[in-house]
């Protein structure tokens, strides 16, 4: 949003501001939720590039096609440990999981 009618919007009694001050999170946490949306975009996009359903890729991890449903949408229920094993599961390496994670490689 351009700083005019940022400006604007607040002179009118709104508040600006991400999602972050929205929910009161501190700067760890919202790091952390990056980090976990990072991941489950990285796992949809390998999943589809593999061609595989989320029943294919449940099979391959020993869980449901809920779970990754859920993981794909980044449900806050989903570890980062089941996150990052499924991307190992579709053959990424650490150091591309490491490059999702600080922002690098993305697809």
């Amino acid at each position: 949003m351009d700083k005019k009618k940022a400006k604007k919007l607040e002179m009118r009694g709104w508040k600006i501001g991400d999602a972050s001050d929205f929910l009161g999170l501190t700067q760890e946490e919202s790091v952390y939720v990056d980090l976990k949306v990072a991941l489950a975009l990285k796992l949809r996009d390998q999943r589809k590039r593999k061609r595989l359903t989320q029943t294919a890729l449940a099979q391959a991890i020993g869980s449901s096609q809920s779970r990754i449903a859920k993981m794909e949408a980044g449900d806050p229920t989903v570890s980062l440990d089941l996150l990052v094993k499924s991307l190992l599961t579709l053959g990424l390496t650490g150091k591309e999981i490491g490059e999702t994670l600080i922002g690098g490689k993305n697809g």
